[in-house]
């Protein structure tokens, strides 16, 4: 008779070395950059731009249609404001400003429905649009109103009538609250509701990795019930008194005495 042999050890249900990942820091990918996608997403920003600047068009002709007039009287030595006290001189430009932010709130939230991944790209996209959007209503704003030559528009209305001035943007600043008010509303959005995109320099581990031999966490400690079978792979008494067996075939090589 031979000795009892040691029973195998059981099989690992996991690669030790798996293949890391393409991209990872364990194996760096080594893939041309794509150009493609980079070219796609300069023809997208540019697009941005031309739509935005196209939508100043709207917010011209809604800024000459909301706008306050400023009447004027001439008395055929000089042209006076008729109503000294009055609030339409800076009326206008709040009026621009207001609407200019409205405009940035919509387009920022149309782009960010169209393009969520967002990127630089397209916040210069959404800045630039808007400023030159801004500047084309500013220009048609004025140029459909009232006309500048307030001396001949006097002298065809006539002495003691009034007329209206020409439709000005005072407060420069104005420009600025559509591109403001998309770049914060763009933010304000791709922070909420857009995943952060994973730290390449975190330090990647497989999930199977682990010593051999050591227990799965939330399973340390734990002794399977009583009369309850032992699941495959478990060392019981059988394995347990293997050592004992071979020490003993090794000092008696001639084995155990028949009957």
């Amino acid at each position: 008779m031979t000795a009892p042999l040691t029973p195998p050890d059981p099989p690992t249900p996991y690669e030790p070395w798996p293949v890391p990942p393409a991209g990872s820091h364990l194996a760096p990918a080594q893939s041309p950059p794509d150009r493609a996608g980079a070219r796609g997403e300069v023809v997208r920003a540019a697009a941005v731009t031309v739509v935005l600047a196209v939508a100043g068009v709207a917010l011209g002709l809604l800024w000459l249609w909301l706008s306050p007039r400023i009447p004027l009287i001439s008395d055929e030595t000089a042209v006076y404001l008729k109503d000294g006290e009055g609030e339409e001189a800076i009326g206008a430009d709040g009026t621009f400003a207001l609407l200019g932010a409205g405009f940035g709130i919509v387009s920022a939230v149309v782009v960010y429905l169209l393009r969520r991944s967002g990127g630089i790209l397209t916040v210069v996209a959404l800045a630039l649009g808007g400023v030159l959007g801004g500047l084309l209503a500013w220009w048609l704003g004025a140029a459909l109103g009232p006309t500048s030559d307030v001396v001949a528009h006097a002298k065809a209305a006539g002495q003691g009538v009034a007329f209206d001035a020409p439709l000005e943007l005072n407060a420069k600043g104005a420009l600025l609250a559509w591109p403001v008010a998309a770049m914060a509303v763009h933010l304000i959005l791709t922070a909420i509701f857009t995943p952060p995109d994973p730290d390449p320099d975190a330090p990647w581990t497989h999930p199977d990795w682990a010593p051999r031999g050591a227990e799965p966490s939330g399973t340390a400690g734990q002794q399977p019930a009583h009369g309850a079978p032992e699941a495959p792979g478990t060392p019981g008494a059988g394995q347990a008194e293997a050592p004992a067996t071979r020490a003993r075939a090794q000092s008696d090589p001639e084995g155990p005495a028949g009957p």
